[in-house]
């Protein structure tokens, strides 16, 4: 009598599939041996350097932007700042005047 994961005798063992794990392909969840494809590993990889490479780009971008608005915002106050010490010099010099 064969056995289930023998190859039949007088056939050819190139012709034949290979045997298979029963236990593993009916339980998944106890089969640790996993075979990665190194092509689609890779492509991952690759794929996910580039996404955290736009993430830092886009960081930059936005930390750039934050900064020139900050800027931006100093500069306004600023001139605010002045605009009202000058009224209040201004109005302070015609009341003496008066």
């Amino acid at each position: 009598m064969e056995e289930p994961n023998e190859i039949p005798q007088g056939s050819d063992p190139d012709k034949t599939f290979p045997a298979i794990d029963v236990d593993k392909e009916l339980n998944p969840g106890r089969n640790t041996n996993f075979e990665v494809d190194p092509v689609s590993s890779q492509v991952a990889a690759t794929k996910e350097i580039q996404e955290q490479s736009e993430a830092a780009r886009t960081q930059k971008e936005r930390e750039k932007k934050d900064a020139l608005q900050t800027l931006k915002s100093a500069i306004i106050i600023s001139a605010i700042a002045v605009a009202v010490a000058g009224a209040i010099f201004a109005i302070t010099k015609k009341l003496k005047e008066k």
